[in-house]
């Protein structure tokens, strides 16, 4: 893996750190977890799952529609990297997808049909306590986590896993649960609502987001919000897309 700056590192920090005011955005804040650990490790993508309220893992949060359509084809089957970081509450970490046919024979052959060689899995977890897990997708076989790799990721889940828990969580563990139900009724409405900018604008699904997002940010709304508007009146999309430019990426 190229060499981490400590500098963006500790900017990424800040950054989730950030996250934690009143008007918190769970879903964009996911959003946010994939693609600044994508942009960390030199990474192809990232995927990220969250539990329901019966344990089961879902899709919350990809750093591209590639693996989008995997994270979510990963739930279906119930098989994959993520799940054995979820249940083991340990990494998964230098997984050549060329020799995991056995291990998720299904996953692997979805993975490699969308160009991933290899891949990694982070429990998103604190102390005994297992809430998710992150996929961290790579293009090649080489350029393998070394231990140190291996920390800083699983540390940055780390704080992204407090962060959650400490926003909805430290009243009352239920809260928590009923959060993120309700978040993965939301991500229904999100891909409704990108689907219907895509189509109506010919754009692929990820300018979509970028522009949903991007309308959301400017206009200091959630992106739920804005989605359900969206779907109750498609006459909006066109006022959305006129205005839609993606949020600032941090430097």
């Amino acid at each position: 893996m190229t060499t981490v700056s400590a500098e963006r590192l500790s900017q990424i920090f800040v950054e989730v750190a950030d996250t934690l005011v009143d008007d918190f955005d769970l879903l964009d804040f996911l959003h946010m977890l994939t693609v600044r650990t994508a942009d960390l490790v030199g990474a192809s993508a990232v995927g990220l799952l969250l539990a329901d309220q019966r344990g089961h893992l879902r899709f919350m949060a990809a750093s591209d529609e590639r693996a989008r359509l995997l994270e979510v084809f990963q739930a279906q089957v119930s098989e994959g990297p993520c799940f054995d970081a979820y249940r083991s509450a340990q990494p998964v970490v230098n997984a050549d997808l060329n020799q995991a046919g056995t291990r998720w024979p299904e996953f692997t052959r979805r993975a490699l049909a969308a160009g991933f060689q290899s891949v990694h899995a982070f429990p998103m977890r604190v102390r005994q306590e297992v809430i998710g897990a992150l996929n961290v997708f790579g293009s090649t076989v080489g350029g393998n986590f070394d231990a140190a790799d291996v920390q800083i990721v699983q540390a940055l889940t780390d704080v992204a896993t407090i962060a959650l828990l400490q926003e909805r969580a430290v009243r009352r563990g239920e809260i928590l649960t009923e959060q993120l139900q309700g978040a993965l009724n939301s991500r229904i409405v999100i891909e409704q609502a990108k689907g219907a900018i895509a189509q109506a604008h010919a754009i692929s699904t990820d300018a979509a987001f970028a522009v949903l997002r991007g309308h959301a940010r400017r206009s200091s709304r959630k992106l739920t919000e804005v989605a359900h508007a969206l779907l109750a009146d498609p006459a909006l999309i066109a006022a959305i897309v006129a205005d839609g430019r993606p949020g600032p990426t941090p430097k």
